[in-house]
């Protein structure tokens, strides 16, 4: 925050500036026009037509926050914000511009009074999602204490504390979805969610981008994406395999080999996954994706001047992996052959990729189980050859 009400506002204060200026900054948008619509009166259609948006998109919102006021932590931190917050409902007498001033600076003290600020929000994110990332961790919440713990369950049944932050932040974590309640009643339990592990590895990423010197780097925002794991790649001649680091949150297929079944069982098994790399691998010799720049293989020639012969097997390689992929492709046939090029070698999401081929949701990882088990049986019919990229 650190901005007084008129350095936010200027003069010509408008009525979403005078909403915005008594909010802190860490609070999301979507909170500011819940608190319009619910503290401020404004209707949603108004609010829709200022945000460029469908009235239904902001009703599908509100009832959103609505059912996540059962979130003790969400509910406290709202009504402070409500409170605290500079609305004026329709039905008030009508105030002069000294009077507006004068209760806007008061609502901004009282937000900086009862609120946190995004510097110590970030400060002890970095301490306290990182306990609560380690295996029984959970975040205790009891409604007469001003401070929140870190309890960790330990392997004879006892519990250890490894952290404590002040309620306000615990507040801020559960209204940026950082946290979530397991267990409400008399003492409220909370633990860790994806939104709050992909934060985390942003604020360390952003940490290790600083001390290599790379201050406007924006690896933090990607590095939240980003699932590092290590496997054994062949060597070159008689070389023993070596280890190497790759992303498994790179491909899809990866993503989906790490899930399990009601059995406990891979959902993909490894010769599936080295099937569909196998499939990649080829797609990228025989550079058959999409160009994002400018193509200058034929720059300044006439025909097919500069060009490879066909005979003389330079292109053999791109050519021939051309030939694999289509073979690979033509074997799934339609709908397998599909899923497979999009998530195996355009890398496409399995959300994205059934949108795109119109399928229901939640079916594509089936089809693509099926998909890679044929494959694998058209790898095992053509035969097997040795990686040649990694």
């Amino acid at each position: 925050m650190g901005h007084t009400f008129r350095e936010a506002c200027g003069n010509n204060m408008t009525a979403s500036a005078l909403k915005a200026a008594a909010l802190p900054a860490w609070v999301p948008d979507s909170v500011r026009l819940y608190l319009s619509h619910t503290e401020g009166g404004q209707s949603l259609r108004s609010l829709a037509r200022s945000e460029g948006c469908h009235a239904s998109t902001l009703l599908r919102m509100v009832r959103r926050f609505e059912n996540r006021r059962d979130d003790p932590l969400v509910d406290e931190v709202l009504t402070r914000l409500g409170s605290a917050s500079l609305f004026y409902k329709h039905d008030q007498p009508a105030l002069s511009t000294h009077q507006k001033d004068d209760r806007a600076m008061t609502a901004a003290l009282r937000a900086d009074h009862l609120l946190t600020d995004e510097a110590t929000i970030t400060r002890e994110a970095r301490r306290i999602l990182r306990r609560l990332c380690e295996a029984g961790a959970l975040l205790i919440v009891a409604p007469d204490l001003e401070k929140a713990v870190v309890l960790r369950s330990q392997p004879d049944g006892g519990t250890i504390r490894t952290g404590v932050l002040d309620r306000a932040v615990a507040q801020a974590f559960a209204l940026k979805e950082w946290i979530s309640c397991r267990q409400s009643g008399r003492v409220a339990a909370y633990e860790i969610t994806g939104i709050g592990r992909a934060a985390l590895k942003r604020l360390l990423a952003e940490d290790q981008n600083l001390k290599s010197g790379f201050a406007e780097s924006q690896m933090p925002f990607g590095e939240q994406h980003r699932v590092w794991g290590e496997r054994a790649a062949p060597g070159a001649g008689q070389d023993e395999p070596r280890r190497m680091r790759y992303n498994m949150a790179e491909s899809p297929v990866a993503l989906l080999a790490r899930r399990q079944d009601k059995e406990g069982e891979p959902f993909l098994t490894a010769d599936m996954v080295t099937s569909a790399e196998r499939l990649r691998e080829d797609f990228e010799l025989a550079q058959m994706g999409p160009r994002v720049a400018q193509n200058w293989d034929r720059f300044l020639t006439a025909g097919d001047r500069g060009g490879f012969a066909m005979d003389n097997g330079i292109a053999e390689g791109p050519r021939a992996a051309r030939d694999r992929v289509a073979a690979a492709l033509r074997d799934l046939g339609p709908g397998l052959g599909d899923i497979a090029l999009r998530c195996c070698c355009f890398l496409e999401g399995m959300e994205q990729a059934e949108k795109r081929l119109g399928w229901s949701a939640r079916s594509g990882k089936i089809v693509l189980r099926i998909a890679l088990m044929r494959l694998l049986r058209h790898y095992g019919e053509t035969g097997g050859r040795s990686p040649l990229i990694g």
